[in-house]
């Protein structure tokens, strides 16, 4: 806690300095609603302005993500203090807040759409990794809550939540907008995009709202035998595509109701993983390749249809959020070099005698529902009650076979190895509730806490060499999650807030591959108590605001991911510590020109071992997350005609080491966790404006930087080497835009 304590002294000092600041702008004139930091966010379930919110939340526009042609995880989260993304494909990505990462395979950070919870709760369905990739055109805003949000946002939300505001349709005007790009990335392949948008007011009371993208990504990763051979180009390939529409409809002055559906795929033939040294993690000798005998891909689909409807019964509104959502994920992995050596038919210096490929279908289905009730804003009390249930149903189906060499026809040398699947259903009850009380024009108190209540069952069969025993498990979990946040607001545009909260995530059957002990047929749930203290402030023009916070995070019985014969089962292991700062200041120097730095320092660690089959060590950090990560962008825009105005801009993303997966295999060869460098990204970016038309032009990871964003297991590539998730090479490219 010394630097919860540390932290509180500074914090202090900076308000006091920024109530003097203000003071002496008393004679500016009051700033309307929408100006630069008047932001309104839903962080509580009610539409709130972002200095109201007793908890550290940051909010990225559409229009921030369009000017900086963030479009995936990976381009938005450099915009966003502490925000870390492992992933190496398209569509599978692990998101990290405050540190809480530990490989697992259900997710510490909740992913929501509009008011929808996306993915899973469960742990059977790897709903870490496929956490919904939600594309941001025409998205309004993208909000991250940090630190536990098990009071509103249940299971899951242990780190927090990513949540994506899409644009409602509007009654007032029609509206119209379309996007295309091209671009080339270094050694690969050409890339295209188009998006598309329309907004039409049906009636005074009613507005449908649509909008469609189309993205090929050209690929930069060649595909190569032993001894740089059998060289395939470019082989991770990869497109999205996908459309939202929405209608909105107030029938009365008093209900409102609004039905969205979002559709989208994501596909790739290959992942962007490549060979690198298994110490340093470098390529250099080997370029961007990778040994590859059976051919990769990996395709994603989404589907979620939502209807919600808001009542205003005078001394409150009732609202109900209906959801119903399917997730299919299915994947072809080369599995040559791992089993082909244990079953004796691979070696390094003579290649394979026949391709081995691992084929899985990861399929969810889920049905949300949550009714609230919540009073009117008010200058003494104002609360929230709610109920929710969620019905989810998973199967994992899995093939793994020997093919003849260079085809993809079943090999008569090796028997079936296996074939099997895992189905799981999950079922969640919750009661929650939240108030602020008002104790004063400066002083508020926001509580609140939650009763879940889950029943998980799950079952597995296999036939095959490689079998796993045929089982089935049953598991029920009653959790309360709670948060307190004491906030004083010293001027209006400054606050000062603490908040103490605890998370959980929930635990389940247990999927328990070939060779594993049977006795592991459950795991439990796992839960953090999180202490936070912060400051948000800007001078009454808002030329300058800054949010700093800083926070302590208590993490008992982590759920973690062991590796047995290559496949993984969950398993629970003692504790772990995270303590950082985050924080963002905004300057705007003069009209047009906006400066922001954003940055994050995170020590996340263990402090027991883990069970052995994992390879944590009591002093480990936890995985992929860098101890420094910073941020600089700056934008400036002039006019050069009546109509007509030009800008240029630019960001610069620093990420520190970080350590990669626990690895047990790796931990008893070298004594050592793999370590991922850090690297130092640059973008650039300018355009004009005409009015109705735009060009932009841009350039991604100027200094063309290897940076690395996932380790993938040893034993599955050639020599000793290792896989690493990588980011895209030098991207330049040009977009034009249309607006009516």
């Amino acid at each position: 806690m010394k630097l919860i304590r540390t932290t509180l002294s500074a914090s202090t000092a900076m308000a006091m300095a920024f109530i003097g600041s203000a003071a002496a702008a008393q004679g500016s004139a009051a700033a309307d609603s929408g100006q630069p930091g008047e932001i309104i966010v839903t962080a509580q379930k009610r539409e709130q302005m972002l200095i109201d919110v007793p908890q550290s939340v940051s909010v990225v526009g559409g229009d921030a993500l369009e000017r900086n042609q963030a479009f995936n995880f990976q381009d938005y989260a450099k915009l966003i203090p502490g925000l870390q993304i492992s992933q190496s494909n398209p569509g599978e990505a692990r998101i990290v807040l405050r540190g809480l990462n530990t490989g697992g395979v259900a997710a510490t950070v909740a992913t929501y759409i509009d008011e929808t919870p996306f993915g899973s709760s469960s742990g059977q369905v790897n709903s870490a990794i496929l956490a919904g990739e939600l594309d941001t055109f025409d998205i309004a805003r993208v909000e991250v809550l940090r630190g536990p949000q098990g009071t509103l946002y249940g299971a899951s939300s242990l780190g927090g939540v990513v949540k994506f505001v899409t644009t409602a349709p509007r009654f007032d005007n029609f509206e119209a907008k379309g996007r295309a790009s091209a671009e080339t990335v270094k050694g690969g392949d050409m890339s295209y995009s188009g998006s598309a948008m329309i907004n039409v007011p049906l009636a005074d009371n009613a507005a449908i709202r649509a909008s469609g993208f189309y993205r090929s990504y050209g690929g930069f990763i060649d595909s190569t035998g032993l001894g740089g051979s059998d060289v395939e180009k470019n082989i991770n390939d990869s497109k999205s595509y996908g459309g939202r529409i929405s209608g909105l409809f107030e029938p009365t002055e008093t209900l409102s109701v609004r039905l969205t559906a979002v559709l989208q795929n994501l596909n790739s033939d290959g992942a962007t993983v490549v060979e690198s040294d298994p110490v340093s993690l470098s390529t250099a000798g080997r370029g961007l390749t990778l040994s590859q005998y059976v051919p990769e891909y990996t395709n994603v689909r989404y589907r979620l249809y939502n209807g919600v409807a808001d009542l205003d019964l005078g001394f409150a509104t009732l609202t109900s959020v209906t959801s119903y959502s399917t997730l299919k994920a299915s994947l072809r992995d080369d599995q040559t070099v791992f089993y082909g050596g244990a079953l004796g038919v691979y070696s390094d210096a003579t290649g394979p005698l026949v391709d081995i490929g691992l084929v899985q279908q990861t399929n969810v289905e889920r049905f949300t529902q949550e009714v609230r009730l919540a009073s009117p804003e008010s200058d003494s009390f104002e609360w929230l009650l709610g109920g929710y249930y969620n019905h989810e149903k998973g199967a994992i189906i899995q093939r793994l076979d020997a093919y003849d060499q260079g085809a993809l026809t079943i090999s008569p040398l090796i028997p079936q190895l296996f074939d099997g699947a895992t189905s799981s259903k999950y079922k969640e009850y919750a009661a929650f509730a939240n108030g602020t009380l008002h104790m004063g024009p400066h002083f508020d108190l926001t509580f609140g806490g939650r009763y879940s209540h889950n029943d998980q069952y799950a079952d597995q069969f296999g036939t095959g060499l490689l079998a796993p025993p045929t089982l089935d498990s049953t598991s029920k979990e009653n959790v309360f999650t709670w948060s307190v946040a004491p906030k004083f607001k010293f001027n209006e545009t400054g606050a000062i807030y603490a908040r103490v909260a605890k998370g959980f995530r929930a635990g389940g059957p247990n999927i328990v591959p070939p060779g594993a002990p049977t006795d592991i047929k459950t795991y439990s749930s796992d839960s953090v108590i999180s202490y936070e203290i912060g400051v948000k402030a800007e001078t009454s023009d808002r030329s300058f605001g800054i949010d700093v916070a800083a926070f302590h995070i208590d993490w008992t019985d982590i759920q973690l991911f062991a590796v047995i014969n290559n496949f993984g089962v969950n398993a629970n292991g003692g504790k772990a510590t995270s303590d950082g700062v985050e924080f963002t200041a905004t300057m705007r120097p003069t009209r047009g020109w906006e400066l922001s730095v954003n940055g994050a320092y995170t020590k996340a660690k263990l402090k027991e071992d883990t069970d052995p089959l994992v390879g944590g060590r009591d002093g480990d950090r936890l995985p992929f997350v860098p101890k420094f990560a910073v941020s600089l962008n700056s934008d400036y825009s002039w006019n050069v005609a009546d109509d007509t105005k030009a800008s240029i801009g630019g960001s610069l993303r620093f990420l520190g080491d970080q350590q990669g997966e626990y690895s047990a295999a790796f931990l008893a060869a070298t004594g050592r966790q793999f370590n991922v460098p850090s690297y130092t990204v640059v973008d650039l970016r300018g355009g004009v404006d005409f009015g109705r038309f735009s060009l932009e032009v841009y350039a991604k990871n100027l200094l063309d930087t290897e940076g690395k964003t996932s380790t993938v297991g040893e034993g599955n590539f050639p020599f000793g080497s290792v896989g690493t998730g990588i980011i895209r090479p030098r991207t330049i490219g040009v977009t034009l835009s249309a607006g009516f």
